[in-house]
């Protein structure tokens, strides 16, 4: 056990002597300070203005407030036995201890505060000076109280305690909203503050500081912050912290994703300002409020199709079923789903393209390439759905599967996709037309000349087909260079479609173009005034077509001609012309020369006369 070493006069004695200007002084905290039993505490304590080695010795002693006039040692930076006996085994024990900071600086830590720790806290420093000035110790109130706060997740249990009920265990689909409530409370005689946060655990973790993810909380200023995962949540609006009453704390948990699975605790801090304005911590408990598992959209999705195989004839109607089960939320303010069909042709790889689709809204739209087609897409039951093209063609025959995607609902009503699920490949064949065509194509007479009309037909002859088959054909036309082909792809001089309409392009050397049926399978073109410029290599494509009862038409067999080559002669009395009128312009050129020089001859001499 230590005892005090010789006080120091009064300080007034010793400015009236008028020894010195610099003085010794201890700085404690200001007080009282008041904290709960059971938790921690730390008193700061540091020496300036004195004189000797930078590394100073202190000494702590406590006033208890039945004895306030006996010091009790707690401990000392220079005795290991300085000790009173009510303190060693704690100090032993590591209970209670003192730190040093640097030199002059020491921290007195008491890990956990009994009611007979309440009293004044005195930091001596034993002196290195050459004369007693100044302040050689410091003093700071301490009041201990009982502890009062209260949490659970229900109503509360014995004063202090966590209520015994056995935490439960939630269940809650991906997307939903996840609420949970905390009590807490406090009937502390001082004012003191409430902080309450929300924490995660990882699935079978242990609890603990180290293992607990702060979700989001209520500061003793009232301020709602979240942990850094869940931050930019609380930004959206996904992440909500509220009061209700005097007691009660909610969070909700918007759009549950998997990993905010877990187990969840509440944990309330007491809060109280110490004299220098500073907030200190007085009390801290946490309660288990529940074991949280997230059932995700991906592990519970499934979608399955029918009927079987299907084998069917063209302008037949096609049906497929796709249903989508598992244990899913309905479609609401938490989740959607939207439903589609693709199909990727026989041996083709991948899931191919889309055929037709009902979006989150049950918007249903069809894929490229199907426009303009009787094909529907429909919600038949709860979740089964249904895909009909009304007259199928051979080219609808492949592969098909039905494609389902789950999506939660975030903040604003945005949706975020959360799976998909692909069913197994249903295969739908459907049987071809067998139409055969061929094409014969020539130029009538031949031989065609620069400014006569160029006349081309094209005989098409058809085996096999359905009743009522159309037949349309198309005029094209390459280009030669330097008596090549050339690159350049065919281009289309005109044509008559299925439905007799006639559709011209462009020709070659401009001018009138004509195409015509002149026989129920046989085409003309005619080129009117023909150039030079239409010269090329021409063919006749013919196609057949077949319309369904839903009045849509699908190509059944198409084929294409022989090369008609196209190229227009000159007369042989326009090769004639040209040389005679170079003839006649260079006689009369000569004439008139001669001429001249008569003349001028002429007129010299009778000059002369």
């Amino acid at each position: 056990m230590g005892a005090l070493g010789p006080k120091p006069p009064p300080l007034l004695l010793l400015l009236i002597l008028g020894v010195g200007c610099c003085a010794r002084e201890v700085l404690v905290p200001e007080g009282p300070l008041y904290r709960v039993a059971g938790t921690a505490i730390s008193i700061s304590c540091n020496v300036t203005g004195y004189e000797g080695p930078a590394q100073q010795d202190f000494e702590w002693f406590l006033y208890r407030p039945e004895a306030p006039e006996a010091a009790l040692g707690i401990v000392s930076t220079r005795d290991t036995r300085f000790s009173y006996a009510v303190f060693g085994p704690r100090v032993a024990a590591g209970e209670v201890q003192v730190q040093r900071l640097q030199g002059d600086a020491v921290v007195l830590k008491i890990a956990r505060l009994q009611a007979q720790d309440a009293g004044i806290y005195e930091c001596y420093t034993p002196s290195t000076d050459a004369h007693y000035l100044g302040s050689y110790s410091g003093k700071v109130e301490l009041r201990v109280l009982p502890d009062m706060l209260q949490v659970s997740a229900a109503p509360p249990g014995p004063r202090g305690r966590q209520a015994p009920t056995s935490p439960p265990r939630l269940m809650v689909h991906e997307g939903q909203e996840l609420a949970l409530g905390c009590l807490a409370r406090t009937s502390t005689e001082k004012h003191t503050h409430l902080a309450v946060s929300f924490g995660r655990a990882v699935p079978e973790a242990p609890v603990g500081r180290a293992t607990l993810q702060e979700v989001v909380g209520l500061r003793p200023d009232m301020a709602v912050e979240a942990g850094a995962p869940y931050a930019e949540r609380l930004a959206a609006g996904e992440l909500r912290l509220g009061k209700e009453g005097t007691e009660r704390y909610r969070m909700v948990v918007g759009g549950a994703q998997a990993d905010d699975a877990g187990t969840y605790h509440c944990t309330a801090a007491e809060w109280i300002q110490d004299p220098d304005g500073s907030w200190a911590q007085i009390a801290e408990k946490r309660a288990v409020l529940a074991h949280v598992d997230v059932q995700t959209l991906s592990s519970q999705l499934a979608v399955t199709v029918g009927p079987g195989e299907r084998r069917i004839g063209p302008g037949e109607p096609l049906e497929l079923l796709c249903n989508v089960s598992g244990a899913l939320p309905p479609t609401g303010r938490h989740a959607a789903y939207s439903v589609g069909w693709e199909m990727a042709p026989a041996g083709a790889p991948g899931p191919g393209r889309l055929v037709a689709q009902l979006d989150t809204e049950g918007v249903g739209s069809l894929g490229p390439g199907y426009e303009g087609r009787h094909i529907a897409m429909e919600k038949v039951a709860s979740r089964t759905y249904r895909l009909r093209l009304e007259a199928a063609r051979p080219g609808d025959a492949g592969t098909y599967r039905c494609l389902a995607k789950a999506y939660v609902r975030g903040s604003g009503a945005r949706l975020r996709e959360a799976a998909s699920a692909r069913s197994r490949p249903l295969p739908v064949h459907v049987r071809e037309e067998g139409v055969v065509l061929e094409a014969v194509a020539w130029l009538v007479g031949g031989t065609v000349y620069r400014g006569e009309t160029a006349s081309l037909l094209c005989n098409i002859s058809v085996r096999g087909g359905p009743p009522g088959l159309r037949l349309a054909a198309s005029w094209w036309v390459e280009r030669l260079e330097d008596g090549e082909l050339s690159s350049a792809p065919a281009q289309l001089v005109g044509g008559v479609g299925q439905d007799g309409v006639a559709e011209l392009g462009v020709r070659p050397g401009g001018g009138p173009v004509s195409v015509e049926l002149v026989g129920p399978r046989s085409h003309r073109l005619r080129l009117h005034g023909l150039g030079p410029e239409d010269e090329g290599v021409y063919h006749c494509a013919p196609s057949a077509w077949v319309q369904h009862a839903d009045y849509s038409w699908y190509q059944a067999g198409s084929a294409r001609s022989g090369p008609v080559t196209v190229y227009p002669y000159t007369h042989a009395l326009d090769t004639l012309f040209v040389p005679l009128l170079v003839g006649a312009g260079l006689a009369l050129a000569i004439g008139a020369t001669i001429l001249g020089s008569i003349t001028c001859c002429f007129m010299k001499r009778l000059q002369k006369r």
